[in-house]
């Protein structure tokens, strides 16, 4: 069962790598198929090597449309804390566009977020629709939210 256990967690670890946001969605049954074997063997896999202490996190539905999501987590420590840092520094009520725009520039050059990441955050923080106290708070406060889910997801 090693052997079987082995490729099924190297072929789940080779589509995780090329996943570009580390999740991937499966169904069990096909799976199961691909491998020649049981379910079962594929809930002994996941529930073996893929662990919260591993660095994943999987979700399972059961029944006929059933299927899994496996997640790799960033343990990153260092960022963890780097984003912690930042976002104490934020200032307290009022982001300008442009305070936005050199703070994402900011958490990119850093590597905290990736460039995607950034000009999604840019997206929705940076336009030129007037900087009035109404947006910029509106803004600080989705530059926090933000921070506060990339602080869950590491």
């Amino acid at each position: 069962m090693s052997n079987l256990a082995n490729n099924i967690e190297s072929y789940l670890k080779r589509l995780l790598d090329a996943s570009p946001n580390a999740a991937i969605i499966i169904q069990r049954k096909e799976l199961a198929a691909r491998f020649q074997c049981v379910p079962s063997q594929i809930n002994y896999v996941l529930s073996t090597r893929f662990t919260s202490e591993r660095g994943f996190v999987v979700e399972s539905r059961r029944g006929g449309g059933g299927y899994l999501q496996i997640r790799r987590i960033d343990l990153d420590r260092a960022k963890v804390s780097r984003l912690l840092e930042i976002l104490q520094e934020m200032p307290g009520e009022r982001f300008s566009a442009q305070d936005a725009d050199d703070f994402i520039s900011r958490l990119m050059d850093a590597r905290l977020v990736t460039r995607r990441e950034g000009l999604l955050m840019k997206a929705v923080t940076v336009h030129d629709r007037g900087d009035g106290e109404l947006f910029q708070s509106l803004r600080t406060l989705m530059l926090t939210r933000m921070l506060e889910v990339l602080l869950r997801e590491s």
